[in-house]
């Protein structure tokens, strides 16, 4: 049974490289934000304005504990904000390899430039929150995390046999 879980900020491509890396090694792809999405009947953003974020945050953590993880072989994708709360850093590292994706503040807004379905990305002085948080989250990504890959100028596709490559050399082959 081979589980992967990949952490990181908004923006670092763990959605993105999870479905590649989940299609390369013939594993399932699971989203914690769709899980959410599809629990609560409504978007992430809508709860975030209608529930608040301490009810997301909660709502994370039920996640982390549902029955979907009795699959077999699966890769995670999960928000941004979910390592920050240790419960769920323990959770993750129970339940699979976490790998943490690495990415720089410039990076992020290159890639979010636009894009307003982000609550934390919402208002005046992005760059400097995006700083604070990346900051405040990264040393929490590292505390939860197996090992980390670097995603900055790099494809998905390389990301992906970056991590690979470190999953293979950590833990063996990842052929069922």
């Amino acid at each position: 049974m081979k589980r992967i879980i990949l952490t990181g900020f908004m923006g670092a491509g763990k959605t993105t490289v999870g479905k590649l890396l989940s299609r390369k090694l013939g594993y399932v792809f699971f989203d914690t934000d769709q899980l959410i999405e599809k629990q609560a009947g409504m978007s992430v953003s809508r709860i975030f304005a209608t529930m608040g974020e301490e009810k997301f945050r909660s709502l994370e953590t039920e996640i982390l504990k549902g029955a979907w993880t009795k699959e077999e072989n699966w890769v995670l994708s999960v928000g941004g904000g979910l390592p920050m709360k240790e419960e769920n850093r323990k959770l993750l590292r129970k339940i699979g390899t976490v790998v943490y994706l690495r990415v720089q503040a410039d990076t992020v807004l290159e890639r979010l430039k636009g894009d307003t379905s982000r609550p934390l990305l919402q208002g005046d002085n992005v760059k400097e929150r995006v700083d604070a948080l990346l900051e405040y989250r990264g040393t929490r990504y590292e505390d939860g995390a197996d090992f980390a890959v670097d995603v900055d100028g790099k494809t998905p596709e390389m990301v992906v046999g970056d991590v690979i490559e470190k999953l293979e050399h950590a833990n063996g082959t990842l052929n069922n």
